[in-house]
């Protein structure tokens, strides 16, 4: 057989494959080559393509995390996140400052007491083209009983899915017409069009949708500036232009710029890295202790040998990571506030972030609301005071008379080594600690169930308000019931939570919010971290991707240079 003289355009290419994996001992090479003119047909269907220079119209990124689904009721993490964003709208967005923009909804009014919400949808909006839908442009307008549809199933127990929670204070949703969508709440809430943003609002078709079912997952159709291609689960999803989309950028021309996105899905980041570092995907989004040393300087500056192909970019990132104690624990050191406090006087977050994160992150010193929202530095938190802390060490040993304190900090690999620093110096002030490293799947668990005694953690931005990284110490939101997970409990708190849904005025709540974070601190249910960045690395023809604090992939106004 003639390897080399395949008519690609005819042949059936899996099949082929298969045969290869049979019958030849020299299958994986060709298999490779097979695969990339597969692609190539998929994304242009261009039989001189080799000839032609198509790459700076597709942009290209792996997701070593993999994609489960691509169903937006379902997108419940990033890796889900960034292509639903692709191919998907709902009634609002938010711009890179987090400012609350129009999407399919062009305006909306909000009742004077904050329970009713009327959104005016857009009347050029467009599903991505499917046979089923059934006049012949294979299309059709989005209107007001697609959200209804979207939203029901939103809270369908049968559907099961993870973003219910976003309606719960939802009284009622209603079509008025098929232009006008309203929304009463149960009651105030400021930041509701936040959650109007999450993916999970996303707005899908009806007789798609009951055509697919299940398999919806992986034949999505949404409205988004991009449409779905093709998806071959653990190797490459591809999409398309959507030819049909409705935003246009300032000079009015059509969005998006690009024709394609292709995302691979390598599992391991060294192997991620190794592929940007020969300019076979257009971007990296992780920095990984693998590689972080190979990019970047101590100080967190790209090295001189990357500047002339490779930009960094970083900015504020809505995360907070940090170690939580489970306070319902039997355990007597995590019953007390001022081995808690010890614990966070014992190590220096400056010294932490410099030598083990290359400078990317902000060193803890204030509350949990971290940089990148107001209120952020409203606090004094703890700074590094070993003295204090051994003082503190003391004081609890001559009150229990246990003089070998002792805690667990449960963490996954990833950050294994931000827990052996804090276990190093925790033992000059004396306090003992055992490292427990588990996958991030058990830990989550864990969590859930009360089984951790200290666990390291990250809270991640649902939508972009400080009552959000509030909320896990809210004591009805104790965990199974809720995001609380340290089981913390204050009466102030609940009742200084409670009031700031009925204050409309930005600065009043936050100035609870400030409160409310600084009786976090004084309890010590947590030891704050670092507040995160997002870090971003591009080839350097990679233009008009900018930076967000939800560390979002908006891919719409990106475009790539020839090289």
């Amino acid at each position: 057989m003639n390897y080399l003289s395949i008519n690609f355009k005819r042949a059936n290419i899996p099949t082929i494959i298969c045969f290869l994996k049979l019958k030849s001992h020299h299958s994986l090479f060709i298999i490779h080559y097979l695969t990339i003119a597969y692609t190539c047909l998929l994304l242009s269907s261009c039989g001189n393509s080799f000839k032609e220079d198509k790459d700076h119209l597709v942009f290209r990124y792996n997701e070593y995390s993999n994609i489960k689904t691509l169903d937006p009721a379902f997108a419940r993490n990033p890796s889900i996140i960034w292509p639903t964003n692709q191919l998907f709208n709902g009634l609002v967005q938010f711009d890179d400052s987090l400012h609350v923009q129009p999407d399919i909804a062009k305006n909306w009014l909000i009742s004077e007491d904050g329970l009713t919400y009327k959104f005016t949808l857009r009347k050029d909006v467009y599903f991505h083209k499917h046979a089923q839908f059934e006049n012949k442009d294979s299309t059709r307008t989005v209107i007001a009983p697609d959200f209804v549809y979207s939203f029901d199933r939103l809270v369908d127990p049968k559907i099961a899915s993870p973003g219910n929670w976003v309606l719960k204070n939802v009284a009622s949703y209603t079509a008025l017409n098929d232009s006008i969508f309203e929304i009463k709440l149960k009651k105030p809430f400021p930041a509701f069009l936040g959650l109007m943003s999450m993916r999970y609002c996303s707005v899908v078709p009806k007789e798609i949708v009951a055509f697919y079912g299940n398999q919806f997952r992986s034949n999505p159709i949404g409205t988004g500036p991009f449409k779905f291609k093709l998806w071959e689960e653990n190797v490459k999803l591809v999409l398309r232009k959507n030819e049909l989309y409705f935003e246009k950028d300032k000079e009015g021309k059509q969005l998006p710029y690009l024709e394609a996105v292709a995302i691979t899905f390598l599992p391991e980041k060294q192997s991620e890295f190794l592929q940007f570092a020969k300019g076979n995907i257009d971007f990296l989004n992780s920095l990984d202790a693998s590689y972080k040393d190979e990019l970047l300087t101590p100080s967190g500056k790209l090295r001189s040998k990357y500047k002339d192909h490779i930009v960094i970019s970083k900015g504020p990132y809505l995360n907070s990571e940090y170690l939580g104690f489970y306070l319902d624990s039997d355990k007597d050191e995590i019953q007390s506030k001022i081995l808690r406090k010890a614990v966070n006087y014992g190590f220096d977050r400056k010294k932490m972030i410099t030598y083990l994160k290359n400078g990317i992150g902000t060193p803890a010193v204030h509350g949990f609301i971290p940089k990148g929202l107001p209120g952020f530095n409203n606090i004094k938190g703890y700074e590094y005071n070993p003295e204090k802390a051994r003082k503190f060490v003391k004081t609890y040993i001559e009150q229990t008379g246990n003089d070998t304190p002792s805690i667990t900090i449960t963490t996954d690999s990833n950050y294994l080594s931000l827990c052996e620093f804090i276990q190093r110096e925790l033992e000059k002030i004396g306090l003992q600690v055992i490292i427990d490293v588990l996958p991030p799947s058990t830990i989550r668990e864990q969590k859930w169930s009360g089984k951790l005694d200290t666990f390291r953690a990250s809270w991640i931005a649902d939508y972009p308000d400080a009552e959000n990284f509030l909320s896990p110490y809210y004591s009805k939101n104790h965990t199974p019931n809720g995001p609380n997970y340290t089981h913390f409990k204050n009466e102030v708190f609940d009742q200084l939570y409670e009031e700031s849904f009925l204050i409309t005025d930005t600065k009043l709540r936050e100035q609870l919010y400030t409160k409310m974070d600084s009786i976090v601190i004084a309890n010590a249910p947590i030891v704050p971290l670092y507040y995160d960045e997002v870090v971003r690395f591009t080839q350097k023809n990679v233009k008009g991707l900018t930076n967000n604090a939800q560390n979002f992939l908006v891919l719409k106004r990106v475009w790539k240079e020839r090289k």
